[in-house]
């Protein structure tokens, strides 16, 4: 049986769009990344609350980056929203 990710993979995923981060990862200070980390909880939290069209604009603007390896990215965005679908508020 097909997975919801198997599915759109075959049908080519989303397409692909440079949104370049307004930072990099490594400059960021203890505190910023505190805060990116509570705002990323709270949106898992409520992803499968949003629209599809929402959801696949914040995966693909995730996914996107300076990353050498932003297939690699993309499946374990892809795999970490899957593993935590329906948890708890």
């Amino acid at each position: 049986m097909a997975t919801a990710l198997d599915r759109w993979d075959e049908e080519g995923g989303a397409q692909e769009v440079a949104w370049p981060l307004p930072y990099e990862a490594g400059e960021l200070r203890d505190v910023e990344r505190r805060v990116l980390e509570c705002l990323g909880t709270a949106l898992v939290s409520e992803w499968n609350d949003l629209p599809t069209d929402v959801q696949r604009r914040l995966f693909e603007h995730a996914a996107s980056g300076k990353s050498r390896d932003a297939a690699v990215l993309k499946t374990q965005i892809a795999r970490f929203l899957h593993d935590h679908k329906g948890a708890s508020h």
